[in-house]
């Protein structure tokens, strides 16, 4: 299959929509159930302890294991591993529904995460390798739109379900849609392995990094509730900066290693790096912070939390599609930087406007919209920039760099937020901690917007497409 065979497949489009609809199952997941944990935690007598790793657990492993998941893509081939995942994930959905305690609850959380870890940059090495050009830039916007619209969806979908049915549909509603997800993905999805390829996984590189990343995660969190003097939070730092050592030691001698570290030399690796890190962190503490002004300070229910943020969902797919059209006319140095100053903008709003009382929709919405607006096209440039000239035998491995970025700058930017944020968080919350946090933000954006300007080519993107795929050694599977 050349290039022109696969741009004039037209299951391509529908091939898109079956992997949105799995990565946006993996997004509701991330905070469907926050919504449902008081009537969760109240069935099964959950601890303290487990109450808090019910929700974390999941995205530390997600966040863990996705280069190992990103490396077996490109060995394997993205329709395998994304079935693979997508059979894991459901069947952790079923057994997490079906707990009876909190032990059997964390299990599933982090079975689901394992799957999660395999599905998500196996489906985006799918979808660059679907498309091509402007049409890899629009899809790419389509597919970046995810997160903001899963954030919010899963805080409406998760009061719904708990109120309705109960908490247990918070995962039970996977098994049907992972069921059709198995049929369309097998049917609609190429397989494209490299023939010949190095099948030698590097288990001391997959171990490390994926421990590494975990700590790192770990202390995030922990960091978030218990201060970052408490050895729960320093330890693990300590120990994942002493694995990421290893790590790096080891690439650098083994035969096969999981990551070549020359790839993150590459620039637009580099850049696509930095933008996922800085827009899912400062959009991740955005919208921790502002739930927790919500919910916290103004004493809204869940529900009314997802519905505040439905407005937002729509400017993320607004901003991630603009974003897929722009970086590819006016160049991802541009986008970026315009990109991150609406965040930059929005947080500034937040700082000014955030209301002790009277109509939140009016004075505290303008500025969440604007900076979800921005977050959107960020992820589309980072994801774009990074997989431009990537061949598809990498493509895996790139996709879960960048991706690695989302839970780990959202934990760090969380954990910031909330030190930050302290005076807002405690049981007389004052609205000074939660402007605080969003003054952060904004620095941090800002600051960010400067960098682009430094580190981002100018070229746009689709100058720097991949070879076709008969060049790239790349054979489509007849199956």
């Amino acid at each position: 299959m050349d290039d022109r065979d696969k741009t004039a497949d037209p299951r391509r489009w529908k091939a898109l929509a079956a992997l949105c609809m799995a990565q946006f199952m993996l997004m509701l997941d991330a905070t469907v159930i926050n919504v449902a944990l008081p009537d969760l935690s109240a069935d099964l007598n959950l601890s303290r302890v487990a109450f808090t790793w019910s929700v974390s657990i999941y995205v530390l492993f997600l966040g863990g294991l996705l280069l190992l998941g990103g490396r077996l893509a490109d060995i394997f081939g993205a329709r395998s591993l994304l079935l693979t995942g997508l059979v894991v994930f459901t069947l952790a959905s079923l057994a997490s529904g079906l707990a009876q305690d909190g032990s059997v609850l964390i299990a599933g959380r982090i079975c689901q995460g394992a799957g999660a870890a395999m599905m998500s940059p196996a489906a985006l090495r799918a979808v660059t390798g679907m498309f091509d050009g402007p049409e890899r830039n629009r899809a790419l916007g389509v597919w970046s739109s995810l997160g903001g619209i899963g954030f919010a969806t899963g805080l409406l979908v998760g009061g719904l379900l708990t109120d309705g049915p109960g908490w247990r549909w918070v995962f039970f509603i996977n098994i049907p849609i992972g069921a059709a997800l198995l049929a369309a993905i097998r049917a609609l999805v190429p397989e494209r392995r490299v023939p010949g390829a190095d099948r030698h996984v590097d288990v001391l590189g997959a171990v490390t990094v994926t421990a590494g990343t975990g700590s790192l995660i770990y202390g995030m969190i922990n960091a978030g509730t218990h201060g970052w003097t408490d050895p729960g939070t320093l330890l693990p730092i300590a120990a994942a900066a002493v694995l990421y050592g290893v790590f790096t030691a080891a690439e650098r001698t083994v035969r096969s290693p999981l990551m070549r570290l020359e790839i993150l030399a590459r620039r637009p690796v580099a850049t696509g790096t930095f933008l996922m890190l800085m827009a899912a962190g400062v959009a991740g503490g955005d919208l921790f912070i502002t739930s927790q002004y919500l919910q916290h300070f103004r004493g809204d229910s869940a529900l009314d939390n997802g519905l505040f943020f439905l407005p937002a969902a729509l400017a993320t797919v607004v901003g991630a599609i603009t974003g897929g059209r722009l970086v590819g006319t006016a160049g991802t140095r541009n986008v970026a930087f315009a990109a991150l100053s609406l965040v930059a903008v929005g947080n500034g709003l937040l700082i000014g406007m955030l209301p002790e009382d009277g109509n939140v929709y009016a004075w505290a919405l303008p500025g969440v919209v604007v900076f979800s607006l921005g977050a959107a096209a960020v992820f589309v440039a980072a994801t774009t920039t990074a997989l431009a000239g990537v061949a598809q035998h990498e493509a895996g491995l790139v996709s879960a760099i960048v991706y690695t970025c989302n839970p780990t700058g959202s934990a760090i930017f969380v954990a910031v937020g909330s030190t930050v944020a302290a005076d807002g968080l405690t049981g007389t919350p004052a609205i000074g901690g939660f402007t605080d946090a969003y003054t952060l933000f904004t620095a941090a954006a800002a600051a960010a917007a400067l960098v682009s300007l430094v580190l981002a080519p100018s070229i746009r993107p689709q100058q720097a497409s991949p070879p076709p795929a008969g060049k790239a050694g790349v054979e489509p599977s007849r199956t």
